[in-house]
């Protein structure tokens, strides 16, 4: 399989920077850099990724599969996938440069609420040792 990875860009930088620091006297969001692997570089809050920069450069968003569909048709954002073939229905790869700032704070209200937690309780387990906690 052929992974196609990509540095952000400066601007990019500094755009996701901006975001980071609008987010920096909230005490319940971890900022980039905490922890290792997967979603390091990624604003979090009790250990779930609300905002990132993917490992394309890509600017990403969790929010819920109905604003997501409504973002993707006022083209404001496209539907992301990590890479893997399967596209993710409540993460939003943000193309509209303005909207950085106002969706992840609109993901991270979300996420305060708990609505996205909510929705993973209720999912079947996924990931290795799925099929076997099913039995």
């Amino acid at each position: 399989m052929n992974r196609t990875k990509s540095v952000p860009t400066r601007l990019q930088e500094t755009r996701f920077a901006l975001v980071v620091n609008a987010f920096a006297a909230d005490r319940q969001v971890s900022p980039p850099g905490t922890g290792k692997g997967f979603g390091s570089g990624a604003l979090k809050v009790n250990g779930k990724i609300f905002a990132m920069i993917s490992s394309k450069g890509e600017f990403v968003v969790k929010l819920s599969e109905e604003r997501v569909n409504e973002l993707v048709a006022a083209g404001e954002g496209s539907r992301f996938d990590p890479g893997r073939g399967r596209v993710m229905k409540e993460w939003l790869v943000v193309t509209a440069d303005h909207k950085w700032l106002p969706l992840a704070k609109e993901a991270r209200k979300l996420l305060g609420k708990g609505v996205n937690s909510a929705a993973l309780q209720n999912r079947a387990p996924r990931g290795r040792g799925a099929r076997k906690s099913l039995r």
